[in-house]
């Protein structure tokens, strides 16, 4: 192998959120890190409609200047156009997310032990061997770089996903934001046949401004066109577009030899809302624990990294992830009937206190515990799973 090729302990790919808390979390060791980002600088392009729970406090030391407004209410709109209103303890932050992908790498890049690359893009890796050791030799569209531990932080179309046959099935994402005249201290939810995968949203930024968007698998131009037109809308009223892809789907694999996938490439991306935030970072501390332990064994197999990251990961995360992806399954399936049945329930039920008492944006399984054991709720979901028996057979193939 040629001794000059550069040298580091750790090449992490992608540098937004996952990448830059990783780095971050490594920071007070001696490892030395490269971030490759095939873009300019750090949080754009945009790609995010920027709601989190409170528990992002609660993970990380956030800066009340990245807090941009609080939700107090969730309007959900089915079909017909009924709607209820729910409210809990969640109060979700709207936040500045260009803000959020910056914080750390703010913290991190004047450390010498930490080198970023911007406009550098990944091409492919394998597994040589050097010294009696393996090691990565890792290829840039610059370069060639040496590593005993490579991490794919670079979204739902990982290159280093797709090396390793990891491929995500991702919905297509398009957001505008406008001044409006919606409620500031409401996040309002659309569902419709024409986008079932997902919904459509309003997301009060504050100051007036609203972040309107919706994802879908298909159509998504014309079917934002028809959202807009809805909601009277011009597309010329915005002041800026973004667009996307949303890991659309189950938890991947996480571990491999010398290698590490950690957020949208390994879809740890919730199925109901979209948000990975809150997955991501817990799955991010997992990833720096499991790296330290590498590094201090002097071992980077496959065993070694499920042992420290992808088994505590599935056991926090995992779980709550699989009960995302099968309410998402529920709700594509619903007719306009079944919202209005499911909104009757709730209305005419206790159901709105459990969901104040129990309501769980990120962890849901204590609410749908509780729900479940409703009595009004029952008889619907046996009559809904009859009609619907391949959600029957998911539930089966995950438990």
């Amino acid at each position: 192998m040629d001794r000059e090729l550069a040298t580091f302990d750790i090449c992490i790919i992608g540098g937004s959120i996952a990448g830059n808390y990783l780095s971050y979390l490594l920071s007070k060791t001696n490892l030395k890190i490269l971030v490759i980002e095939e873009h300019n600088q750090v949080g754009l392009p945009l790609q995010c409609a920027g709601i989190v729970s409170q528990k992002l406090s609660r993970l990380i030391d956030l800066p009340p200047k990245l807090i941009l407004n609080r939700v107090h209410t969730a309007k959900i709109v089915a079909p017909s156009g009924i709607n209820i209103k729910l409210t809990g303890n969640e109060k979700p932050y709207i936040i500045d997310r260009i803000g959020l992908d910056c914080l750390f790498y703010e913290k991190i890049k004047e450390n010498n032990n930490i080198k970023y690359s911007f406009g550098e893009k990944f091409k492919n890796f394998q597994i040589v061997k050097h010294r009696k050791e393996k090691l990565l030799l890792i290829e840039t569209n610059k370069r060639k770089i040496k590593a005993n531990i490579l991490v794919g932080c670079d979204g739902p179309l990982s290159s280093v996903g797709k090396i390793l046959g990891v491929k995500n099935d991702n919905l297509f994402a398009t957001q505008i934001r406008i001044e409006g005249q919606f409620d500031e201290n409401e996040a309002v939810m659309f569902f419709d046949p024409r986008w079932r995968e997902f919904f459509a949203w309003i997301v009060p930024e504050g100051k007036n401004i609203y972040r309107i968007g919706m994802a879908s698998s298909k159509n998504i131009v014309k079917n934002f066109r028809i959202f807009l037109n809805k909601l009277k809308i011009n597309l010329d009223q915005k002041i800026d577009q973004q667009g996307g892809l949303i890991p659309y789907g189950l938890m991947k694999k996480l571990a491999f030899k010398n290698v590490l996938l950690v957020g949208d490439s390994a879809c740890q991306v919730k199925a109901t809302t979209g948000g990975g935030i809150i997955m991501l970072l817990t799955a991010v501390k997992y990833a720096a624990n499991c790296v330290k332990n590498c590094f201090k064994i002097k071992k980077f197999s496959r065993r070694i990294i499920k042992k420290y990251y992808e088994t505590p990961c599935k056991i926090k995360i995992g779980r709550e992830l699989k009960i995302h992806y099968l309410i998402r399954a529920f709700l594509e399936k619903f007719s306009e009937k079944d919202f209005e049945k499911v909104f009757q329930i709730i209305k005419t039920s206790k159901i709105e206190n459990l969901i104040s008492i129990y309501g769980d944006m990120d962890f849901p399984k204590l609410f749908i515990y509780k729900l479940i054991k409703n009595p009004l709720v029952i008889p619907f979901l046996i009559k809904f799973l009859l009609k619907n028996t391949h959600i029957i057979v998911d539930v089966i193939r995950m438990l």
